[in-house]
């Protein structure tokens, strides 16, 4: 029942009638400062009891600007308008989250060319994997972080297994569409 109910409301929203947010236009809107206060401003608020016009005079906007602003992260389907209230869309929650993973990340900045420079001057030598995974875990405590720069370093068993699972969930996406 809740399937059918999800699939009627994909197949309302089909490409014809709404388009999907390309990723240069979701960072077009976020690279503007003010534009991006205010999605953080709506994220970090959403969770009290939504975002209000208050801050508008804090931010030195004109009204327009203010609109603008927000219509274009409106239309980039990052923020929405419910009673009032601004709060994060889901792809909202979801772009928040990995502006926070780059925040994180750039306060490794030093130590990831530290890591960089190593690998490049010992590549010719021949530096061990094993030594280049205990140097990342030792330089870097946040485990997303970790994972994606020990990725490489997988067994490529464990490549083809998680090529796999993908290929048989866009299997069952499709089967779920048709």
């Amino acid at each position: 029942m809740v399937y059918s109910y999800i699939l009627r409301y994909i197949c309302m929203e089909s490409p014809q009638t709404s388009t999907t947010p390309s990723i240069t236009s979701i960072l077009r809107i976020i690279s503007d400062d003010k534009a991006l206060t205010l999605f953080n401003t709506i994220a970090l608020s959403s969770g009290v009891s939504g975002y209000s016009v208050s801050s508008l005079k804090e931010m030195e906007l004109t009204t327009k600007q203010y609109y603008s602003r927000m219509s274009g992260l409106m239309k980039a389907d990052l923020i929405k308008r419910h009673k009032g209230k601004y709060s994060l869309t889901i792809l909202g929650k979801i772009v928040f989250d990995a502006h926070l993973n780059i925040g994180k990340a750039l306060n490794y900045y030093w130590k990831f060319k530290a890591i960089e420079a190593i690998q490049t001057s010992t590549s010719a030598s021949g530096l061990r994997n094993e030594d280049l995974l205990k140097l990342i875990d030792t330089l870097i405590d946040n485990h997303r972080i970790k994972d994606i720069l020990t990725k490489e370093f997988e067994p490529l068993e464990n490549k083809a297994t998680a090529t796999q699972e993908i290929k048989q969930q866009q299997q069952v996406k499709s089967r779920l569409l048709l």
